[in-house]
């Protein structure tokens, strides 16, 4: 950490709630990770940001914000739903050598790809209730990070990065492993939040593989939509009317699978032969 990005010093986390009466919001999924230990931890577990735009989804009262303002990301876009928010950050703006920058958004509505400039990342503590439908929707257009480091609720986390054949394994974790290396950096017990959460956090690294896709992404995730929807059938009737044996036969995968028997690489030869994507 260099000493030029060193943050003045700041209040604690626990002042600047109480001050702005900062008290998290249920129905937004909201719990504030105030040990700035774990934050720039996050920040480090996800690699180097020298010259890289970082992406904050919900700073909150600005824990992560503040480890992404030391490190050496060039530029750092912080998007809030919660307008409560803006004032308390307004020290970090006023430290951050012009480099931070807060938007009033709603997350599920703004493209971060539209509004930065790249190489991009994204660094986020995810509110629970819309961290994987976030996720998702990012994976579209996943190229177009370097790489994304996210906390989710840690059953997430799991499924994010389960193997084949593991209870955890199903369509997230064939969608993200599509798309991306996955990697589990590390758990945060639920006592580190405020409020505590009923289960621990995880953060997940996710590194967009930069190769050409042997299909698209939205055809992919078309045919893993059917394949998990009724994921105890097995794939013949899902998929009654689309595919034949021979369809199977040609994408190597035995009709009487189930979806949760099949590996990114078997999904990726049935949608080849998807008649949709003749």
């Amino acid at each position: 950490m260099s000493q030029r990005n060193k943050v003045k010093e700041q209040p604690p986390l626990r002042e600047v709630i109480a001050k702005h009466d900062l008290k998290a919001k249920k129905s937004l999924g909201q719990h504030f990770l105030l040990d700035l230990n774990l934050t720039r931890r996050l920040v480090r577990e996800a690699g180097d940001l020298t010259g890289i735009t970082a992406i904050e989804i919900g700073p909150g009262p600005g824990g992560l914000t503040r480890a992404l303002v030391e490190s050496p990301a060039r530029h750092i876009i912080a998007i809030e739903r919660d307008d409560r928010f803006i004032e308390a950050l307004q020290p970090l703006v006023d430290d951050g050598d012009g480099r931070l920058r807060i938007i009033s958004a709603d997350a599920l509505e703004i493209d971060p790809v539209e509004i930065t400039p790249a190489p991009r990342a994204i660094l986020a503590n995810l509110p629970y209730n819309i961290g994987t439908l976030l996720l998702v929707n990012w994976l579209h257009r996943a190229q177009e990070y370097e790489f994304m480091a996210l906390m989710f609720q840690k059953e997430v986390a799991e499924r994010i990065t389960a193997n084949i054949g593991s209870k955890a394994y199903g369509r997230l974790s064939v969608l993200c492993q599509f798309c991306c290396d996955a990697e589990y950096a590390f758990t945060i017990p639920a006592r580190a939040f405020t409020p505590p959460p009923k289960i621990d956090s995880a953060v997940v690294v996710l590194r967009p593989k930069k190769t050409k896709y042997p299909v698209s992404i939205e055809a992919f995730e078309a045919v893993t939509k059917d394949a998990f929807g009724q994921r105890r059938k097995m794939l013949r009737s899902i998929f009654k009317g689309q595919l034949t044996d021979e369809h199977f036969a040609k994408a190597k995968i035995k009709p009487e699978a189930r979806a949760e028997e099949l590996s990114v690489d078997d999904f990726v030869r049935l949608t080849k032969v998807h008649p949709a994507n003749a």
